[in-house]
């Protein structure tokens, strides 16, 4: 019933982002829409200030922007980092020929994938011309979940491309060949370095290529000449003809199949695991082919994983381990029988306060089943030594041991619970990260204090009593098989 999540959303005062604009949008273009929201973000009353930049390096970036965002401090303010993020996407989301996707930045990640958010479903197919059929359609669908918000996906086809189609025989007769055409284009529009002017404090670059106002327009090609072998200036489109077509800016590809990634973000108060039961539902509502491979990615792919390894992880670990200590295959059984009572403290508080069972809140169980562990450990030891040293029945052993051990385990519970408190009450910034983790161990502590002091002699009489059935059953068919 308690929701699961990987890691708690951090509030480290920034936001971080992009907007994507047309395909087709060139830089100059490109460049006073960003300017003109990177404003509009500014005037929100959590924004402090806000960086913007045009392209990321990457080959066809020139239609995105990114934005880093650095909110106000917490008590200036009374939204969360995600909160602020949500609001600022959704205002920009029917802005014309532009698409904002902002999310709060976070210390600790999981998956490697860059992406417009901060979790992925990503599409494969061996089909490229498939692929790109459906992944308008599983954004759609996606985009209509309430549990979701910045749905965004990788796939840019509609870039625009201009073919320039040369007549080499003409070409051959004008004197010009392929290498003065590249060099040509090259100084043209990629912006060349042909010198540096060294003066008394600064050096100066010297750029060349055509000015802003021509490199957007198409029909800049149709008056551009070609220097020939001969020093002859020939017009490109006396053996040059121009077409213009779309093409993908860019194909993604994971392993050795084309892949398209749809990036989400939670909205306020969703879990991770309602996020991803949404998501399979509506592909079974869409039917999407068996052809196409889907499947989370990133942070969500981790997610499940560590959901399906979580229960068989913690009861290997902590079962190996006092198995090693106490050499035997029962006495460990006696101190595990404290574990439900913990783990059960711990989600009755998640719970109730809404938390989610994230990693942190793995740890603070691991670090509650060390506590709770210690105070099964501290009755079993003496009873046991009670026992080999002193002759006493088990009954007798393990009253003794509750008598003799209540007290230190009463201060070492008192004491751990209380250093739990603050990390359990803190809020804000680094402390949401924390909070589950006190949580955890708050609200297992308060329940195992009560219950193992009179379960475990109970469960410890039984096992020892099992035990020494399972001995005389065993000497008894020995004793069979040698007759």
């Amino acid at each position: 019933m308690v929701q699961k999540g990987v890691f708690p959303n951090q509030d480290t005062v920034l936001l971080m982002g992009m907007v994507r604009a047309d395909q087709n949008i060139s830089f100059q273009a490109m460049k006073p829409k960003v300017e003109a929201i990177a404003k509009l973000i500014q005037q929100d009353p959590a924004v402090d200030g806000v960086m913007s930049s045009i392209g990321g390096g990457a080959f066809g970036s020139r239609n995105s922007g990114t934005f880093f965002v650095r909110l106000k401090d917490y008590d200036q303010r009374s939204d969360s980092a995600t909160e602020v993020a949500n609001r600022l996407t959704n205002k920009f989301r029917n802005e014309a020929g532009m698409q904002l996707f902002l999310m709060a930045a976070q210390d600790i990640h999981i998956g490697g994938r860059r992406a417009n958010a901060s979790y992925q479903y990503s599409l494969q197919a061996d089909d490229l011309n498939l692929l790109r059929v459906w992944t308008p359609k599983v954004k759609a669908a996606l985009e209509k979940l309430p549990e979701l918000t910045s749905v965004d996906a990788d796939s840019e086809n509609g870039g625009q491309e201009i073919m320039l189609n040369i007549d080499r025989d003409k070409a051959t007769r004008l004197g010009v060949n392929a290498d003065m055409l590249d060099a040509m284009l090259n100084n043209s529009f990629s912006q060349l370095q042909v010198a540096t002017i060294y003066k008394t404090l600064n050096q100066y670059h010297v750029i060349m290529g055509l000015n802003e106002a021509y490199t957007g327009d198409a029909e800049v090609l149709k008056k551009l000449f070609v220097v020939n072998d001969n020093d002859e200036t020939i017009p490109l489109s006396a053996f040059v003809t121009f077409s213009s077509a779309n093409a993908a800016l860019s194909v993604a590809h994971q392993g050795q199949s084309a892949t398209s990634t749809v990036a989400f973000n939670l909205a306020d108060g969703v879990s991770l695991e309602q996020a991803q039961t949404a998501i399979k539902d509506a592909m079974v509502k869409i039917a999407l082919p068996s052809t196409i491979q889907a499947g989370f990615q990133g942070t969500a792919k981790a997610f499940a994983a560590l959901a399906a390894s979580m229960p068989w992880l913690i009861l290997a670990a902590v079962y190996i381990v006092l198995g090693v200590l106490y050499e035997s295959y029962i006495h460990p059984l006696t101190i595990l029988s404290t574990l439900p009572s913990a783990g059960l403290g711990a989600l009755l508080l998640m719970l109730a306060t809404g938390t989610q069972l994230t990693v942190i809140a793995l740890i603070g169980i691991l670090l509650l089943i060390g506590i709770v562990k210690k105070n099964a450990i501290m009755m079993i030891d003496f009873a046991l030594a009670a026992e080999r040293t002193q002759g006493l029945t088990p009954q007798q052993a393990i009253t003794q041991a509750c008598l003799m051990r209540f007290r230190p385990i009463m201060m070492t519970t008192l004491a751990a619970f209380f250093g739990a408190l603050p990390l359990a009450l803190g809020s804000g910034g680094d402390a949401d990260l924390r909070s589950h983790l006190g949580m955890a161990i708050a609200g297992g502590l308060a329940l195992s204090q009560l219950l193992p002091l009179f379960t475990t002699p109970v469960v410890y009489l039984y096992l020892d009593r099992l035990s020494r059935k399972s001995q005389r059953a065993w000497h008894r068919l020995r004793k069979t098989g040698t007759a």
